[in-house]
């Protein structure tokens, strides 16, 4: 989500992906929160626009529910990353594609791009 609003080139080999018009692209709320946490720890810089960004792109929001939260508990235990685990979890609850460059997201037999 960063790279795509800061024009990275690393997010090239998806943007046809991202672009078509005929895939929803979704944002969870799980990467603004992680933004937010990882800024105010003065790992990341986030832009105070974030949000108007995403609605630039209509990106749909997608938020954290419980059943996604309970479903973080199934999962093996690949690795201590509570966003990517709750990431895949949303994953595996709405059948949606993961668009990232972190491969342990295979681990957790959910479709990813890259």
């Amino acid at each position: 989500m960063l790279w795509l609003l800061a024009g990275d080139e690393r997010i090239e080999r998806v943007r046809a992906a991202i672009e078509d018009e005929r895939t929803p692209v979704v944002v969870s709320a799980v990467c603004v929160w992680e933004a937010v946490i990882k800024s105010a720890l003065g790992k990341l810089r986030v832009a105070d626009d974030l949000l108007a960004r995403l609605d630039e792109f209509a990106f749909e929001r997608l938020p954290v529910t419980d059943v996604h939260a309970w479903t973080v508990r199934a999962l093996p235990p690949i690795h201590n990353d509570p966003f990517d685990r709750l990431l895949a979890a949303q994953a595996i609850c709405e059948r949606a594609t993961i668009v990232s460059a972190d491969a342990i997201f295979d681990a957790y037999s959910i479709t990813r791009i890259w």
